[in-house]
């Protein structure tokens, strides 16, 4: 081979050699940052061109997707969308997605490992792919009670089944349209982004799981009775001091039982039984019994009810967390839920769940089923253990004195005539020369049908005032339906 012929076939090589090496590196290990850039229309395009299954409560699709008439080819819509606008999340063109949107797309869209024989029989029939269909566990009479209690009220509602970890409501407020961020119009759509943005309300944080979480105040009382009792070394009749004030120790603050500075004591000569100290909501009693019991006792009863644990419903939940390596003071304050307790509503549901349940708390769970366009089953929810914070005698224990709370204590407005009803009210501080957050935290129970539920609503006042009104309401929603 001559000289030029040699250039000429080096040239040619080198060319090749980089025609391949080009091609390699965009089709594999450049294609997922491809894939997801946002100016790749055509990725954009076959994402939206794609059906998308329902999401569904009580047999009724509240997420669906519809054909439309411009080149994405399907429009998500949501009915009713904002009441479940913080469980569903929306699906924009503009701005991704979020919820159970987000966590099951793969599902929705039909491309999830668990749908691949699936995916194989539409092809070699010639069919369409079509998205599963999620059925979720909520019950549509609860998530309309809790809605309309809070009346577009800043605060949050969860409830759940104790026995199986199913969530049967989960509302937060106010919410938002997701049918906003769905619209094809970009510049509709942007104008609402915009908009629930600056909301100071913040509309678009999920307040049931996530957001900035809440003090509980003395809800908390009910993980403080419980880790007692576990010690062994108490009982619901077991007599705690309760003093009309309390000087937190190696600290000049004193803590007082009833807002507006009162000075009551819990009982005669200052004592009074853990079951009436909670019956009463008696805070000098449970300071100090934060206190005997010790951090590590306390820490370790939260823990099992889920505290510190990162869950997925499948939508991620924030960990409720206490404050650490507490000083005789500060775990004081923690007993009554306030200090660096922060918890979501959630949580407290679990806490109220797990006594309910005998002491044993549920994985909580959105997804009652999966199925496929021809009602195949792909998965149904099997109930998982969490925790198990209570022994099933001590859990009776404090069912009883939760009853106690509502039947002639802080907690009289959650009543329901001919059920058993047990909860807890709590007031929690949070900002100075701000109202306190309202809640109640609570179960109920009559012939075979149990619920426990968690409400709060920021600066509501007293729990007992409005947090346990609408707690009552879905619960009823529950047991009557």
């Amino acid at each position: 081979m001559n000289k030029p012929l040699r250039h000429v076939w080096l040239v040619v090589s080198v060319l090749f050699m980089l025609l391949f090496t080009s091609t390699t590196y965009f089709q594999v290990i450049a294609q997922d940052r491809l894939n997801d850039n946002a100016n790749n229309r055509r990725t954009q395009y076959s994402e939206f061109g794609r059906h998308r299954g329902p999401i569904v409560v009580d047999g009724t699709a509240i997420a669906t997707s519809v054909e439309s008439d411009d080149s994405y080819r399907y429009l998500r819509t949501y009915d009713p969308g904002a009441m479940y606008a913080p469980v569903t999340g929306y699906y924009s063109v503009v701005y991704g997605y979020t919820g159970l949107e987000r966590s099951l797309n793969d599902t929705l869209t039909g491309s999830a490992d668990s749908l691949f024989y699936h995916r194989i029989a539409d092809i070699l029939s010639g069919r369409d792919g079509q998205g599963a269909t999620v059925e979720l566990t909520l019950d549509a009479g609860a998530q309309q009670a809790a809605w309309d209690a809070l009346d577009g009220r800043r605060g949050a509602v969860a409830a759940i089944d104790p026995a199986t970890g199913a969530v049967l409501a989960l509302v937060s407020s106010p919410s938002f349209d997701p049918n906003e961020l769905a619209s094809h119009d970009g510049g509709s759509v942007q104008e609402a982004w915009a908009a629930l943005n600056d909301d100071p309300d913040r509309p678009l944080t999920n307040r049931a799981i996530a957001g900035d979480l809440y003090p509980p105040g003395s809800a908390f009382k009910l993980v403080v009775a419980a880790a007692a009792l576990e010690t062994g070394d108490y009982t619901a009749e077991t007599e705690i001091p309760g003093p009309g004030t309390f000087t937190l120790p190696n600290s000049s603050s004193v803590m007082n039982n009833f807002s507006g500075g009162r000075q009551d004591p819990c009982g005669p000569g200052d004592a009074s039984s853990l079951a009436e100290a909670l019956r009463q909501s008696c805070n000098t009693s449970f300071a100090q019994l934060g206190i005997a019991i010790g951090e590590e006792q306390l820490r370790s009863t939260a823990e099992e009810f889920g505290f510190g644990q990162r869950l997925e419903i499948p939508l991620a939940v924030t960990p409720s967390t206490l404050g650490e390596d507490l000083d005789d003071a500060q775990l004081a304050t923690t007993s009554i839920g306030q200090f660096e307790t922060r918890v979501t509503p959630l949580q407290m549901a679990m806490v109220a769940a797990g006594v309910a349940n005998d002491g044993v708390v549920m994985q909580p769970q959105l997804v009652q089923s999966v199925r496929t366009a021809d009602l195949a089953t792909v998965s149904e929810l099997t109930p998982q253990e969490l925790g198990q914070p209570l022994t099933a005698a001590n859990a009776a224990q404090m069912r009883q004195m939760m009853v106690g709370v509502v039947e002639d204590g802080t907690g009289t407005a959650a009543a329901i005539e001919g059920v058993e009803v047990g909860g807890k009210t709590g007031t929690a501080q949070w900002g100075e020369g701000r109202d306190p957050h309202s809640w109640f935290v609570g179960f109920a129970k009559v012939d075979g049908r149990q619920v426990a539920v968690a409400v709060v609503v920021e600066e509501g006042g007293y729990g007992s005032r409005t947090a346990a009104p609408i707690a009552q309401d879905v619960m009823e929603a529950v047991i009557r339906g």
